[in-house]
């Protein structure tokens, strides 16, 4: 694929995956329309590319689902179609189900998986009238396996898996694909800005995160992904091996998972 040219919509992209992502396709010439809440950052962002292809900023907040069908619009008219949405935006959470306000698990399932599926909802139309297009959904190696303390999050990256899965088959024939990418542990401000249990910000960068895969490596390697037309992919060091180890050898993956997993209580 040749992204010259491109018309690529990236939410989450102030930081992170999505800030690498904006740097890497800017390079390869795409013409692109960059979210998040953060239309300060936004415009940080925008001001590392390079000056003949500025991206169009579009803050949002995908919290706000009634909302997104504006922001939609919007992007669409900017240059007239999407060829490519990257579905990056989403927040972390940590906290013990338990413990859990069910507003802090309603806000993370509302801007991790229906304010993602509203944006694609949205665009799907207007990829089918071009008769090309393809989603790129950011999900989480937690979408395959879960973790104590981060219940919530991990339902909600596997609700998108569930939802995508069913939707490639229903838009395929209309020349749209969809792509799940998988990171690990990416090192990223993500665990530093996870809810907690009461809806406070975390502000702690766990120990994996610090030691992750570098975002901007991870963004190259979501770019190879893109350009190959595949379903899915894992990206991590050695992580995604454990998703593997589960489906051939479940009942030692489950021994092993109880005897070291992280005991909280």
């Amino acid at each position: 694929m040749d992204f010259l040219n491109k018309i690529i919509w990236i939410t989450g992209a102030s930081s992170g995956i999505g800030e690498a992502l904006v740097y890497e396709l800017n390079k390869l010439n795409a013409k692109l329309i960059i979210s998040s809440r953060r239309e300060k950052e936004l415009y940080r962002v925008a001001s590392n590319c390079t000056k003949k292809n500025k991206p169009y900023i579009l803050p949002l907040d995908l919290e706000k689902n009634n909302e997104l069908a504006l922001k939609a619009n919007e992007a669409i008219s900017a240059f007239g179609k999407i060829d490519i949405l990257i579905n990056n935006g989403g927040v972390g959470q940590e906290g013990l189900a338990i413990n859990n306000t069910l507003e802090v698990e309603k806000k993370v399932m509302n801007i991790n998986f229906f304010g993602n599926i509203e944006l694609t909802r949205r665009v799907i139309p207007n990829m089918k009238k071009n008769g090309y297009g393809k989603i790129v959904v950011i999900s989480s190696i937690l979408g395959k396996i879960g973790l104590p303390g981060l219940g919530i999050y991990s339902a909600s990256k596997h609700a998108l898996h569930g939802y995508y899965e069913g939707l490639r088959q229903e838009v395929k024939s209309s020349g749209i694909n969809v792509l799940i990418i998988k990171p690990g542990f990416i090192k990223t401000s993500v665990s530093e800005n996870s809810l907690k249990s009461d809806g406070s910000i975390s502000g702690r960068q766990s120990s994996a995160q610090k030691n992750g895969m570098p975002a901007d490596i991870c963004a190259k390697k979501i770019i190879k992904a893109i350009k190959r037309n595949i379903e899915h992919v894992y990206i991590s060091r050695y992580e995604h091996w454990v998703v593997y180890f589960k489906l051939i050898a479940p009942r030692l993956f489950y021994w092993l998972y109880n005897k070291f997993a992280p005991k909280k209580s």
